[in-house]
């Protein structure tokens, strides 16, 4: 997966917004007006999911592609290396986690306002 399936992936669930709050060379995802993911444009490899605290866990157990959040809160945020080792459904799996994480969490008329656009 490169930088560009990336974001087409992101943009194409719903309610995302895409923005630059950090400078141009990290693109950030948010749903609701909160992040579930953070890209590095400099070196393209990379990007940062939230994930559920035992699963991030887990998930850097099994994968070396999977670290602590760079620049993050190392018990909510993974970094994933998308240097081929991870195949696309596995990196799509986690990108999905991040976003329903997100979304669950938002308050319901904001859940509720992003579900009516789906119609």
């Amino acid at each position: 997966m490169n930088i560009e399936e990336l974001r087409d992936y992101c943009l194409l669930k719903p309610g995302v917004t895409e923005s630059f709050p950090f400078g141009e060379d990290t693109l950030v995802f948010k749903i609701g007006g909160k992040m579930f993911l953070l890209a590095g444009l400099a070196d393209g490899n990379r990007f940062n999911v939230k994930c559920d605290p035992e699963l991030a866990v887990e998930l850097r157990e099994r994968y070396t592609e999977v670290q602590p959040g760079y620049h993050m809160n190392k018990t909510m945020w993974n970094t994933i290396y998308m240097d081929g080792a991870l195949i696309k459904k596995q990196l799509y799996e986690m990108i999905d986690h991040s976003y329903n994480l997100v979304f669950n969490n938002l308050p319901k008329k904001i859940q509720a306002e992003i579900a009516a656009n789906l119609q």
